[in-house]
C-alpha cells in the first residue's frame, strides 16, 4: 500500500510548479526516482521548464517521457512501483498499491483546495489515512 502525502500550503502563495521542485530536489537526496504524472502537454512543459531554471547552483536531471531520468514527466503511469509519484492531475489515483509513496501538492486558492479535498476523500474510501503537512 502506498503512502500518501498531501502538502497544504495555507500562508503561501507558491505555485504548485515552484514547490514540486523543491521538494524533488530534497528528495532526490535520498536517491528516489521521481514521476511527476501529469496529463496536461502546456503543464509538462511549464514542469519541464521549470526544472530546466529552478536552481542554478544544481541542475535536475529530467525529461518527459525519459524514464531513464531521475525525474520523468509523462501523461502515462510508471512501468514499476519503485518510483516516488508527484500526481499532477484533479483526481486521486485508484492503484494506490502500484506506488511506494504519491505526493499531492495543495496550492493556496479555492479550486485547488477544492480538488485536494476531493482527493483527500477519495484516499480515505481507499482504505488510507494520508499524511498532511500544512506549509
Amino acid at each position: 500500500m502506498a503512502q500518501i502525502s498531501f502538502y497544504l500550503f495555507e500562508n503561501s502563495t507558491e505555485r504548485q510548479v515552484e514547490s514540486a521542485c523543491r521538494l524533488c530536489r530534497k528528495i532526490l537526496n535520498q536517491h528516489a526516482h521521481i514521476w511527476w504524472y501529469c496529463i496536461d502537454s502546456e503543464l509538462q512543459t511549464e514542469l519541464d521548464e521549470k526544472l530546466w531554471s529552478f536552481d542554478a547552483q544544481s541542475f535536475i536531471p529530467h525529461g518527459i517521457d525519459q524514464p531513464n531520468s531521475p525525474v520523468c514527466i509523462s501523461a502515462e503511469l510508471p512501468p514499476s512501483n519503485d518510483w516516488v509519484l508527484f500526481n499532477f492531475n484533479n483526481h486521486a489515483l485508484e492503484q494506490t498499491q502500484n506506488f511506494r509513496h504519491i505526493i499531492e501538492i495543495i496550492e493556496n486558492n479555492e479550486p485547488a483546495k477544492q480538488i485536494g479535498r476531493e482527493k483527500f476523500k477519495a484516499y480515505r474510501r481507499l482504505g488510507i489515512e494520508p499524511r498532511t503537512f500544512k506549509l
